[in-house]
């Protein structure tokens, strides 16, 4: 059984296999979302973060191979198990080859398949880990308590910050350098189920630069990637 909840999309079209994939998965502790066809996987991978997906690649609207091609066209690493009636060691090349990072035929045995949904969804979670910068973080004259919330600024200013806005922060800076997906910050800090608007991160962005930059208009630290996420830097 997994340790904690991860989040997983099935995308099938098969209706009785979808359902035992569902329950299985539920019996094993994880949360499960449903599509049923590659129109609608699309539209829930860019409103949710999901941990693992289980795609099949003939499906209603858009083949699991677009499914696939689209969501790494948009920068978004979350590991894909695929799914094939067809044998074929051309589908399994394509597949890979087009994101997928495992893939199995079908009929296939079910404890194997869970032994592969784990197998990815906790290689995910290591790459994720990124090293810790504890409780104190200072960066150019700004001093961050995120225990206390609380930040002193670089022009003397003492800020009480929110929850919110103390994991935020947090999670831009364990990553510096990298653009953080709207949807890792879903996940993170607003949690599975509310999802605020990009308008909302762009407000806490400001908010950040309003506080900790000298210069608002030209930040040297808190940064919006257009489409793709928000990003820290030193």
């Amino acid at each position: 059984m997994n340790n904690g909840k991860a989040n997983i999309l099935v995308v099938e079209d098969e209706e009785n296999l979808h359902e035992a994939l569902k329950l299985n998965l539920e019996m094993e502790g994880y949360e499960v979302t449903s599509a049923y066809d590659g129109a609608e996987a699309l539209r829930k991978i860019s409103n949710e973060y999901f941990d693992l997906i289980i795609m099949d690649i003939m499906l209603p609207e858009i083949d699991g191979i677009s499914v696939t091609e689209s969501v790494r066209v948009n920068n978004n690493d979350v590991p894909i198990l695929m799914l094939s009636a067809r044998n074929s060691g051309a589908d399994r090349v394509l597949g890979l080859k087009k994101g997928a990072d495992d893939y199995l035929s079908k009929p296939f045995n079910l404890e194997e398949l869970l032994l592969r949904v784990d197998k990815l969804i906790r290689k995910n979670k290591k790459i994720q880990v990124k090293e810790g910068i504890g409780d104190v973080y200072t960066f150019g004259e700004n001093t961050i308590d995120f225990n206390a919330q609380h930040a002193s600024t670089w022009n003397g200013q003492q800020i009480e910050l929110s929850k919110k806005e103390a994991m935020l922060l947090k999670l831009l800076i364990e990553n510096k350098g990298d653009v953080v997906t709207r949807e890792k910050i879903l996940q993170v800090v607003w949690g599975y189920n509310v999802y605020p608007t990009t308008r909302t991160i762009d407000n806490f962005i400001l908010s950040f630069r309003k506080y900790f930059e000298a210069d608002s208009r030209n930040p040297k630290h808190f940064y919006s990637v257009r489409g793709v996420g928000y990003k820290y830097a030193d």
